[in-house]
């Protein structure tokens, strides 16, 4: 025989009710399965556990020492079955979440700190990862949530639209491109640029960009950051394309200037990816229905501040 927890309950019931019988009745068992169960913990332990008399039972020390040890196993099995329904339930759990580094400067920050308001018990591993690596870890199982740039990449995932990134032109304020009010990135490829990592979203993007315009991607520098750009750009060391959200914390304290780039792929969207939307933890879910519900109010927002702007205009 080995030890199981329906055994010890039984063991306990029938000390705390005196009787086997009226263990039996309240457990909605029969009286001999009962008796059957105490028989064989005195066989497993080798010694007398209780002492049958015409009143009921009555404990020996072992059976005592066995009930207290028994509460305390039973009670331990209880807290573990409950915090394992909170993982089912997703209130607890651990989120691992690789996201490009336009979606951790921009949103996660806040948008997780909402998340820990709501599931204070739910941990979050993050990690930045460039947006063609993060479909291939999310196929791979590498992580439970992705969220980079949206990308051609071959993979059955799951797709779920997110923020959209309106990448912008950075230039010196001294620089012939700075008094423009918007430009067409084919126009800027006559100057030298700041860009970001080799495999970065962004900078695959201007590659292909400057291939279909037939001209040349002049890299001075690159670098691995939207502050480390910005500061190169001041510094006078070329252009470089960022989204707008991921600078406004420099720009108050930067002398560069933003200009809109006109191309359609300026308007950059942004994607939740998943493996298998029915298969990943509740807590997982929890958070990307946190995600998505956060960015359609974010684009509502932008909307009513759009028709707002769109209203004064119309008075002047």
């Amino acid at each position: 025989m080995k030890l199981d927890p329906t055994s010890l309950r039984l063991f306990v019931r029938v000390a705390e009710m005196g009787t086997i019988t009226g263990a039996a009745d309240a457990e909605f068992i029969a009286t001999s399965a009962v008796s059957k169960r105490l028989s064989e913990l005195e066989a497993h332990f080798s010694t007398p556990l209780l002492h049958r008399n015409n009143r009921g039972v009555e404990l020996t020390p072992a059976g005592n020492a066995l009930l207290h040890l028994s509460r305390g196993v039973l009670h331990n099995l209880e807290d573990l079955d409950l915090q394992m329904r909170d993982y089912t339930s997703g209130e607890r759990g651990i989120i691992r979440i690789i996201a490009n580094m336009s979606a951790i400067t921009q949103y996660l920050p806040g948008e997780t700190q909402a998340f820990f308001e709501k599931h204070p018990d739910i941990g979050v591993q993050l990690e930045e990862k460039v947006s063609p690596v993060i479909t291939r870890e999310i196929m791979a199982n590498g992580a439970d949530i992705g969220i980079c740039a949206k990308l051609p990449h071959g993979y059955d995932l799951a797709e779920l639209p997110y923020h959209t990134d309106e990448l912008v032109l950075v230039t010196p304020l001294n620089h012939p491109l700075a008094n423009r009010d918007a430009i067409d990135f084919r126009d800027s490829l006559e100057h030298a640029y700041v860009g970001l990592h080799s495999s970065s979203a962004i900078n695959l993007q201007l590659l292909k960009a400057a291939s279909l315009a037939n001209r040349p991607l002049r890299l001075r520098i690159q670098v691995t950051s939207y502050d480390a750009l910005c500061l190169m750009v001041q510094a006078g060391l070329g252009i470089g394309v960022v989204p707008r959200g991921a600078i406004r914390q420099y720009v108050g304290g930067l002398q560069v200037r933003v200009l809109p780039i006109r191309d359609d792929w300026a308007k950059r969207p942004l994607c939740i990816y998943v493996n298998n939307i029915d298969r990943i933890s509740m807590a997982a879910r929890l958070f990307v229905d946190h995600l998505i519900e956060s960015s359609n109010n974010s684009k509502q927002q932008l909307a009513i501040e759009k028709s707002e702007k769109a209203f004064k205009s119309s008075l002047m």
